[in-house]
C-alpha cells in the first residue's frame, strides 16, 4: 500500500462522524475546496481498454460495478435534503402593496441544488448492469439528525428506485454511431460496470406557475404575451389588454420564454453529483448522452432503435397553418412536432404526467390543478405542520396568514393564455417541449488506476488511490456494500 493509501485508510478508520462505514466517514470529512480544486474528468472505467496508438492501454481487470451503497450515496443527492425557507418580502416598501410571496410550485421540500420557484421538476433515471430505473422523489425529506449511514442510505435508495427495463438503456448492437452516440464517447460510455444518471425535466407545471408569477407584477408592469409563431398576435389576452390588466406597451413573445429556466436545476444537480463522486474517489464524467429523442422513444426513431424508455408522445394534428407557424409543409411531417408528455411504469403507474392533455381534459383543468396543488386541501401552502418545521415559534402560521396568494385575475388570465396555446398549436407548451431532456448524462465508475498512473502527471487524487481501502474494506458481503 502506498503512503497515500495508508494516509487515506487511516483517515477513514476514524469514525468520528458515527456513520459506521469508513467510506462514508472519509466522504463526510473530505474538504469541499480540495474536491473542487482537484476535480478532473476520468473517462476510463475499471476493466476498460483504450486504443490510442503508442498510449494504448489493455486492462487486466474485469468491470467492477459500483456497490449498492456507492450508488445509494448518489441517489440521495438527487432527492430531498430538507425544507426551503420563504425568506421573501410580503410588501412593496414603496407603497405597502402586497408582493407575491408564495411562488413555490407544489412543495416546500428542497434538494441539493437551486430550483426556479422550487419546481423540483427534474427526474433522474439510473442505469447499471442490473437494469434501468426511474428514481421517484421520496415522499419526505430526511428528518433532522437522521443518520447518514449505510442502512439509511440504502433503504432510501431502494424506496426510490422503480425498474423500467431489465437491461441497460442502450441502442441495438451495431448502432453505436451518430445520432445515438458522438464520436469517441461510444467507446467509453455506458459500458458494463458503469452507472449512469440521466435527467429529464417536466417543465409543463412550472410553465403554468411561472406564467402566473409573471402576471403578479404591479399595475402597469404586467406584460402582454404575444405569439411569435402567429404574427406576434396577443396570445389569448385581448380582453386583459382592453381592461387594463396588462400593459400593451410591454410585449413578451412566448418563444422567448423557452422552458422558463426550469431545466437549469438539472445542470446544477449533475454538478453536485459529479463533485460527490469525485470526493468518493470514483470516476465522474458528464457527457453527451444517447440522443434525447432516441432515448425517450420518439416515434420517428422507435422503428430503428425501439421504444427505449417508452415515453408517451403527443403528435399535433397537421393543419395548413403549420406551414407558416412551424415550417411544417406536409401532413407526413407532423411527427416533427411530437413531444413527450408522460411515462408509466411497466405496471401502469404514472411516473411523469405533464400538465396538458392527455393527463387533463383541457388546459383550464391543468391550470386549476396547479393552483390546487399550491393552495388547495393538502397543497403546498395548506400543510401547517410543514411550516411549523420551517419556522420557529408561531411564525409559520403568521406567514401563511399574511403572505399573499394569486389574484383571481391572474389565474383567469393564465387559463386564457394556456387555452390559446393549445387551441392554436394543438400542444402545450407549443414553443418548448413539455418534457425537456438536457441531453447529457453523468457516468460514475471505478477508475482504471493503472492507466492514469502510467500516462498522467496528476492523474489520480488521494481519494482515488485510497478508494478501495475505505469503501471496500468490509468486502463484497459487508453491510450496504453489495449489489442488488
Amino acid at each position: 500500500m502506498s503512503k497515500a493509501d495508508r494516509r487515506t485508510a487511516a483517515r477513514g478508520s476514524t469514525t468520528g462522524t458515527g456513520s459506521g462505514h469508513r467510506g462514508l466517514d472519509d466522504l463526510l470529512r473530505r474538504p469541499l475546496l480540495e474536491t473542487l480544486w482537484r476535480r478532473r474528468t476520468h473517462r476510463v472505467a475499471r476493466g476498460v481498454s483504450v486504443a490510442a496508438g503508442s498510449m494504448s492501454h489493455t486492462s487486466a481487470h474485469a468491470p467492477e460495478p459500483l456497490t449498492e451503497l456507492e450508488e445509494a450515496v448518489l441517489i440521495a443527492l438527487t432527492g430531498p435534503t430538507g425544507f426551503t425557507m420563504p425568506d421573501r418580502p410580503f410588501e412593496d416598501p414603496r407603497d405597502g402593496s402586497p408582493v407575491m410571496a408564495k411562488p413555490n410550485l407544489t412543495t416546500m421540500t428542497g434538494r441539493s441544488a437551486s430550483s426556479p420557484d422550487n419546481a423540483q421538476a427534474t427526474h433522474f433515471f439510473l442505469i447499471n448492469d442490473t437494469g434501468t430505473y426511474f428514481l421517484r422523489h421520496p415522499p419526505a425529506p430526511p428528518r433532522p439528525h437522521e443518520p447518514f449511514d449505510a442502512d439509511t442510505l440504502t433503504a432510501r435508495a431502494r424506496e426510490t428506485k422503480v425498474r423500467i427495463l431489465d437491461h441497460r438503456l442502450d441502442v441495438p448492437e451495431g448502432k453505436r454511431d451518430f445520432p445515438a452516440y458522438l464520436d469517441s464517447n461510444r467507446f467509453l460510455s455506458n459500458l458494463p460496470g458503469t452507472t449512469l444518471l440521466f435527467p429529464v425535466v417536466d417543465v409543463s407545471h412550472q410553465y403554468i406557475n411561472a406564467l402566473m408569477y409573471l402576471l403578479t407584477q404591479p399595475d402597469g408592469a404586467r406584460p402582454v404575451l404575444v405569439d411569435d409563431r402567429n404574427l406576434h398576435r396577443p396570445a389569448g389576452v385581448e380582453k386583459w389588454v382592453r381592461n387594463g390588466f396588462l400593459n400593451e406597451d410591454i410585449k413578451l413573445p412566448l418563444g422567448s420564454l423557452g422552458p422558463l429556466r426550469t431545466e437549469i436545476e438539472a445542470d446544477l444537480l449533475l454538478q453536485n453529483l459529479m463533485l460527490t463522486a469525485e470526493a468518493m474517489g470514483l470516476g465522474a464524467w458528464i457527457h453527451s448522452a444517447i440522443h434525447p429523442r432516441i432515448a425517450l422513444g420518439h416515434p420517428k426513431y422507435a422503428r430503428t432503435y425501439g421504444r427505449m424508455l417508452g415515453f408517451t408522445f403527443v403528435t399535433p394534428r397537421w393543419r395548413a397553418s403549420d406551414m407558416w407557424h412551424w415550417q411544417i409543409p406536409l401532413p407526413s411531417l407532423a411527427a416533427l412536432r411530437s413531444h413527450p408528455v408522460g411515462l408509466r411504469s411497466p405496471e401502469g403507474e404514472p411516473l411523469i404526467e405533464a400538465a396538458c392533455p392527455p393527463a387533463y381534459a383541457s388546459m383550464s383543468d391543468a391550470v386549476d390543478a396547479v393552483v390546487r396543488r399550491k393552495f388547495g386541501p393538502g397543497g403546498c401552502y395548506s400543510d401547517k405542520d410543514v411550516f411549523a418545521r420551517i419556522y420557529r415559534n408561531d411564525y409559520g402560521q403568521r406567514y401563511l396568514a399574511e403572505a399573499s396568494e394569486y389574484d383571481d385575475r391572474v389565474v383567469e388570465c393564465t387559463r386564457d393564455i394556456c387555452e390559446y396555446v393549445l387551441h392554436t398549436h394543438r400542444r402545450f407548451p407549443a414553443h418548448t417541449d413539455a418534457v425537456q431532456v438536457p441531453g447529457v448524462w453523468l457516468q460514475v465508475h471505478h477508475v482504471e488506476t493503472e492507466y492514469y498512473e502510467r500516462y498522467f502527471v496528476d492523474g489520480l487524487t488521494e481519494a482515488h488511490r485510497g478508494h478501495a481501502g475505505v469503501w471496500h474494506a468490509e468486502g463484497r458481503g459487508g453491510t450496504g456494500t453489495g449489489r442488488t
